[in-house]
């Protein structure tokens, strides 16, 4: 340590780690003074009722008593509390080793803003994941990751990771569970940070108690962080699916029943046809309000491509639509009352007047979402002092 900025903080979350702190932090002080590294080790202790503290004090750390709960919380404070110009984080369960970071730092040094750990790359010893964590969980969530936000790092979720203090105050991290992780090189990617990755080893960890990642549990939850943050695939895309579908069907039926096979397609199918628009468009509208929302929490980056598909939903426009909507399906009940009336209010053709009234309904119901949803998009747009 000098009395200047140091350019390196090495920074361990914890709760309960009192069998493996000492360790930790020994490897990382005896990296940064054999490599003649200027640097600070931070513990974000998140709880700890154990003797973590007392021992990651005594071994020379600096130790920040986060009282927030949960892993990214104590990630963001302890990245918060560091004065390097580079910070690398890690477990505090000797499952990674910080004598071996200099790939880490030499990375960065060459201007990358996000350096990933790959330990597909750099070796997962015996014992040290869970096969279903190790086969399913991180390589399906990291092609998950490739496909929905072209992430460039192989091991989406490898928790041995560098980045700069610009970058850190750039991303504006929000999540304060194990989803911190992925919100990390997902908003990295998204504002286009350069990001590279290196290989590194997995060891079996030196806890005497289960871990506290639960897999099933926190692969959902990252599952579901992934999704949420791409309205395109968890919205967007199946909304459009869903009203072309439909309305294909509906204007296919509307003249007639039709023939498939032996088998006679006719109203019924026209109902459910509608319902897959009406499902199509509030999947849309959800998603732009999921969007929006993200955005104003500071969880969602904007981009030009994202804005561009606002512009199509204009506030005031949207609303004339839907009330026009409104009008037609008025119109359209009107209509089969009058119908009714000049059969005298006796039985009708079921086959006719479905033709009517499923169109028209359809109509009225998306008018009525529409204007609902302006509204709601307004309350969200409200400019307020924060």
């Amino acid at each position: 340590m000098t009395n200047h900025a140091p350019e390196l903080s090495i920074i361990m979350p914890c709760l309960n780690e009192e069998r493996t702190i000492k360790i930790c932090i020994k490897k990382a002080f005896d990296w940064l003074e054999s490599n003649n590294v200027s640097g600070e080790i931070i513990i974000g202790d998140n709880g700890s009722t154990d003797k973590s503290v007392d021992f990651a004090r005594e071994s020379g750390a600096t130790v920040i008593n986060v009282k927030t709960p949960g892993y990214g919380a104590a990630c963001y404070y302890s990245a918060k509390s560091a004065k390097g110009k580079y910070i690398i984080m890690g477990d505090a369960d000797d499952s990674y080793d910080f004598s071996r970071l200099e790939l880490f730092l030499e990375k960065l040094r060459e201007g990358n803003e996000l350096v990933m750990g790959n330990r597909f790359k750099g070796g997962i010893k015996d014992g040290a994941m869970p096969w279903k964590n190790k086969y399913i969980g991180n390589p399906v969530l990291s092609r998950i990751g490739k496909i929905l936000f072209d992430v460039p790092a192989g091991d989406f979720l490898c928790g041995l990771r560098g980045f700069t203090s610009e970058a850190f105050n750039r991303l504006d991290l929000q999540t304060t569970g194990m989803e911190y992780g992925s919100e990390m090189v997902i908003k990295a990617t998204l504002l286009k940070m350069k990001i590279a990755e290196v290989p590194t080893t997995l060891s079996k960890d030196g806890r005497n108690r289960p871990p506290h990642l639960q897999p099933w549990r926190d692969g959902w939850r990252n599952l579901r962080f992934m999704l949420l943050y791409s309205p395109r695939w968890l919205f967007w895309y199946p909304g459009w699916i869903a009203i072309i579908t439909g309305l294909s069907l509906l204007i296919w039926l509307y003249p007639q029943p039709r023939a498939v096979g032996n088998i006679v397609l006719d109203i019924h199918t026209m109902l459910y046809a509608s319902l897959f628009v009406i499902g199509g468009y509030q999947s849309i509208t959800f998603g732009i309000i999921t969007r929006r929302l993200g955005s104003h929490l500071n969880l969602i980056p904007d981009n030009i491509n994202l804005k561009k598909i606002d512009s199509l939903f204009r506030l005031e426009q949207v609303l004339i639509f839907g009330i026009l909507l409104v009008f037609i399906g008025i119109f359209g009940f009107i209509k089969s009352i009058a119908l009714w009336n000049y059969a005298g209010y006796g039985e009708l053709s079921a086959s006719e007047t479905m033709r009517i009234i499923i169109p028209t309904s359809l109509f009225f119901i998306t008018g009525i979402q529409s204007i609902l949803f302006t509204f709601t998009m307004s309350f969200i747009d409200l400019g307020i002092r924060k």
